[in-house]
């Protein structure tokens, strides 16, 4: 794919981006997990960013109570796949971008096959299970995961690459084991606009990734309450006997 300059303006005249740095993007593959509330706005930023393929992985259609949230869907979409909806607004926003739609569960089964080939992997599913398989399959083909998650007025993100550091955690490391009480949104509500800053967000920390600009959140998570305004983020630490990443599991070493 070229470069669309005339597009792609404003990406080119930062000095962090330039033309190399769009030329990252045009170039780059990647992958995310789930196309509902944080899912949605991360796949328009990076088709508006010219990200040369997006693979949209997400089994559900869409419903009345998505729309609250899922800035990619309109009401005649309810019924139809989320995938293939997405795919359409994408295409319409930057026809040059190339929609991989896959209406399939991510599973550890589906996951690998899924996520390989890929420069980068965003995960914004509701579910601990998927979290985990998630992680594992980066983690086995040594790929930058984006992890965002919402409840209520709250929400966090983490960049998780034990293999670009000695010391830089996967996502279990953070999260060994799904809490006793975890609850998904449907039970716990969630304000619809967080989920578009956390999706932003997310977006944000996979631009810097794939072009190399700025310090992206690997081995840190930033933490956002809506109620208060307030955002803080804390260091995380690989942990040495992680379910996932610790000796035995994976090879942590960086490549050399």
């Amino acid at each position: 794919m070229t470069v669309d300059i005339a597009r792609h303006a404003r990406h080119i005249v930062l000095k962090e981006l330039g033309g190399p740095g769009q030329r990252r993007l045009t170039d780059a593959r990647i992958t995310l997990i789930g196309v509902g509330g944080l899912g949605a706005p991360a796949a328009l930023y990076l088709a508006a960013a010219g990200v040369g393929k997006l693979r949209l992985v997400d089994p559900d259609t869409v419903s009345l109570d998505n729309l609250q949230r899922q800035v990619l869907f309109r009401t005649e979409d309810i019924g139809a796949l989320k995938v293939e909806c997405a795919a359409k607004a994408l295409t319409a926003l930057d026809p040059a971008v190339q929609i991989d739609p896959r209406p399939v569960p991510a599973m550890p089964e589906t996951l690998p096959a899924l996520v390989e080939g890929s420069d980068l992997v965003l995960d914004g599913c509701d579910n601990f299970k998927t979290r985990f398989a998630v992680n594992a399959a980066t983690l086995r083909h040594k790929i930058p995961l984006v992890s965002g998650a919402v409840g209520r007025w709250e929400g966090q993100l983490g960049v998780f690459a034990p293999h670009l550091g000695k010391d830089a955690p996967c996502y279990q490391c953070w999260t060994p084991e799904p809490p006793p009480d975890a609850e998904d949104c449907a039970t716990l509500g969630v304000v619809g606009t967080l989920t578009g800053v956390i999706g932003a967000q997310m977006a944000m920390e996979a631009i810097k990734l794939i072009t190399g600009a700025g310090t992206p959140l690997v081995g840190r998570l930033s933490l956002y309450d809506g109620l208060s305004g307030r955002s803080r983020t804390v260091t995380l630490r690989a942990l040495r006997n992680c379910p996932a990443c610790a000796a035995g599991k994976i090879d942590n070493r960086p490549d050399t």
